[in-house]
């Protein structure tokens, strides 16, 4: 251990550590594109493997210096720790947002680009009133939304179309259509069936996005995110019934809540979980099994108008367990911290790195396979951290719409057809599911029984 441990400070990486950990963990990730994804990069990365280097550089890191959490050798002006041990991500994720807050100043960076007062980079009683506004809109502790059977009825118009567009192609669905027709699903679920074509809206986030992907390296574009803004006020003052603009036009506000600055959150939040949908359909398709388990309960919730499909659901969180669409969890201290192994610094940035929790072969006996049924457990996945969704107080307050969304969504892809994966060993149930998976290079056969 370096000489801080014997100061009562946390122990801190040698510098020659430190920069594996950049090469090996923060540069592959910052290269996928941490606010929106580059889709080249994304497939370089799963071939080259870049996201198990990661998780075993981490391991080698906690066998060395035990439990942690470890200091990474950069300038004090910016210091980082790593968290290594379940336990104390527990601790990091409970104890949100103090001692360790959202609100991360690179994250800060990253956002300001198209929504700088979310609640998601705000701390205190601003943070507070912008939690509560977003927990209210999207019902955060209901299973199912209260407008649960419209964004169902959403889902199946949209995939009806995109069905029908398969089998015009031989069956065949890809990324490119399956992204289309996702985009449409989130502007009328967040923004009312008037945003349904209104690409240029989804457009300009993504340009906004892609900006942020740069954080303080880029200079912004401010008229665009005006122009968004803009945009997003015109559906928003329209509150069309059965989307959440309505919910948003209902719950009260302050001069503190910005809800403009809260709703790209939804949209930015349904992309990765597009992402997540793609990828759950293709452990479906690699095991049959599984996939005849989701036949069954599509079938007998067929006369429900927005049943809580438990198992498609929990589907959609082992996809976000394997291939986390937020790797990077960042927390930042807002005074100094104890633990067993010394003191961290306030203004710490705390790196969570939800792979290596995740796919924790050392402990995890089914780290590497898709286990569904995890998610079924009583407490879920129980004690160990599993943040598909992030965890503690500070978790997604959108995740119970996303679910809903999602597993409609395979469901209605999934309803008395058959899918198959083209080619067909692109993912095989006999084989340990792969580091990372490209959703951006998937394709599938659809046909009905």
């Amino acid at each position: 251990m370096s000489k801080e441990s014997d100061t009562g400070l946390v122990p801190s990486a040698t510098v020659a550590e430190t920069l594996a950990v950049m090469g090996d963990v923060l540069v592959p990730n910052i290269a996928k594109g941490v606010i929106i994804r580059r889709p080249k990069v994304v497939g370089m990365a799963e071939k080259l493997g870049l996201d198990k280097r990661a998780i075993e550089r981490l391991q080698k890191l906690n066998e060395k210096y035990g439990a942690g959490p470890l200091m990474l050798n950069t300038p004090d002006s910016r210091p980082m720790a790593l968290i290594l041990d379940p336990e104390h991500a527990n601790r990091v994720l409970n104890e949100t947002p103090e001692p360790f807050a959202t609100a991360e100043w690179a994250k800060r960076k990253a956002l300001e680009h198209f929504e700088p007062e979310m609640a998601l980079v705000s701390h205190g009683p601003e943070r507070a009133e912008r939690r509560r506004f977003n927990e209210e809109v999207l019902q955060s502790e209901c299973p199912v939304h209260g407008l649960g059977a419209r964004f169902a009825q959403v889902v199946e118009q949209e995939a009806n179309e995109l069905l029908a567009l398969v089998e015009e192609h031989d069956g065949k669905l890809d990324w490119e259509m399956f992204e289309t027709t996702w985009n449409r699903v989130v502007r009328r679920v967040v923004l009312g069936d008037a945003a349904r074509d209104d690409q240029a809206l989804t457009e300009m986030l993504e340009t906004l996005r892609s900006a942020g992907n740069w954080a303080f390296f880029h200079p912004g574009h401010d008229r665009v995110q005006d122009d968004f803004h803009e945009r997003l006020c015109t559906y928003l003052e329209l509150g069309e019934e059965g989307s959440l603009a309505a919910e948003i036009a209902r719950v009260a506000t302050t001069d503190t809540t910005q809800p403009e600055h809260q709703v790209p959150q939804y949209l930015f939040a349904f992309d990765p979980a597009g992402m997540a949908t793609f990828r759950a359909l293709a452990l479906l398709a690699a095991h049959p099994d599984h996939a005849e388990r989701a036949q069954v309960e599509i079938a007998e919730n067929l006369q429900q108008p927005a049943p809580t499909l438990d198992y498609l659901r929990a589907c959609l969180l082992e996809s976000l367990r394997l291939w986390p669409t937020t790797p990077m969890v960042l927390r930042q201290t807002t005074e100094e911290t104890e633990w067993e192994n010394g003191t961290m610094p306030a203004e710490t940035s705390v790196l969570l790195l939800a792979p290596y929790f995740h796919r924790d072969d050392r402990v995890l006996d089914n780290a590497n396979l898709f286990d569904p049924d995890l998610w079924l457990q009583p407490g879920e996945a129980g004690n160990w951290p599993m943040m598909p969704f992030s965890g503690g107080p500070g978790i997604c307050p959108g995740r119970r719409v996303v679910l809903t969304v999602t597993s409609h969504m395979l469901a209605r892809l999934l309803q008395g057809r058959e899918c198959e994966l083209n080619p067909p060993d692109r993912l095989l149930s006999s084989k340990l599911m792969p580091p990372l998976l490209n959703n951006y290079d998937l394709a599938f056969k659809i046909r009905a029984y």
